[in-house]
């Protein structure tokens, strides 16, 4: 191999060894999670995804009630954080001067670089009184006829609406930052078709540039849910840790990622516990990809 081809290949395979690493440490962390939950998955069968019990010491284990609580978790934060996202992408992307947005999105971007324990402690010392004293009460007084907004317990505050506000906070900076990008993207030449037929700007943005974007602002949107339903440490703190399904959104629950963070101090080294609590892992994992390949077959026919 003389120089010049040593030269052209030089880029070639370190960018190929960059991509095969990367690879490689993907595979063997979701190889090393199925591996080590595969014992109690082969003992359990689907009980363990459709039982309620969870027991170490009588060696049975069902999770439906934390994959329940996180499903619940997750949906209220999406409903929380996805109009509000996508409407500030909106405003950034069409609407706000230079000089404003370029205030607004460092700010937007500070969000990603505060630790989850620092939300969580917000959560807990902030609004939890806030919710205690004013908002459950009052969705409760208001709207407690609906069972969604009944309180089971109202002399606290934390519980699902909380626990799920919080999450919307945090993923809100992924979720504006790829829909706008998205939105950015779309050919100016179809605002101005849309223009040149009477539309306004808004009927433009609604008609036409929202449908354009569509799969990028799904996009952001699943990866905001990952983010949710991964969440571990905000979690735990406010979410409640009550194992049982929440009966509305102002109740309590137990979080799949709570459970695994709650229990492995404990059972890390005991191997059929162990292999319980990376069971979860696992399912929650199998979540995720099956959401994002639904996102995908969705987004692919947007």
């Amino acid at each position: 191999m003389n120089y010049n081809d040593l030269r052209i290949k030089t880029p070639h395979l370190f960018f190929f060894s960059c991509a095969f690493t990367t690879a490689f440490i993907t595979i063997f962390f979701i190889a090393f999670i199925f591996h080590t939950a595969f014992p109690v998955l082969e003992s359990q069968g689907i009980g363990f995804i459709t039982g309620t019990k969870w027991s170490y010491s009588e060696s049975v284990y069902g999770i439906r009630i934390f994959i329940i609580g996180t499903l619940v978790m997750t949906g209220v934060t999406l409903l929380l954080a996805v109009p509000v996202s996508v409407f500030t992408a909106i405003f950034l992307a069409e609407f706000a001067p230079a000089s404003v947005a370029a205030v607004m999105r460092p700010m937007i971007e500070l969000l990603v670089g505060i630790p989850s324990v620092v939300y969580g402690i917000f959560g807990l010392f902030v609004l939890e009184d806030l919710f205690q004293d004013h908002i459950d009460p009052f969705l409760s007084g208001t709207l407690g006829f609906i069972p969604l907004f009944q309180d089971p317990s109202p002399n606290s505050g934390t519980g699902v609406l909380l626990a799920s506000t919080i999450l919307a906070v945090m993923i809100l900076p992924t979720i504006i930052a790829l829909s706008e990008d998205a939105l950015r993207a779309v050919s100016y030449e179809y605002r101005e078709a849309s223009f040149a037929l009477g539309a306004t700007h808004w009927e433009t943005i609604r008609k036409v540039v929202l449908p354009a974007a569509s799969g990028g602002v799904l996009a952001a949107t699943v990866l905001g849910m990952m983010r949710a339903m991964g969440e571990t440490m905000a979690i735990v703190m406010l979410l409640g840790n009550s194992a049982h399904v929440p009966s509305s959104v102002l109740d309590t629950g137990y979080a799949m990622t709570s459970k695994i963070l709650n229990d492995i101090g404990y059972y890390v080294a005991m191997d059929e516990p162990r292999s319980a609590l990376f069971g979860i892992a696992a399912v929650l994992f199998a979540m995720e990809i099956i959401f994002v390949g639904v996102a995908r077959k969705i987004g692919g026919r947007l």
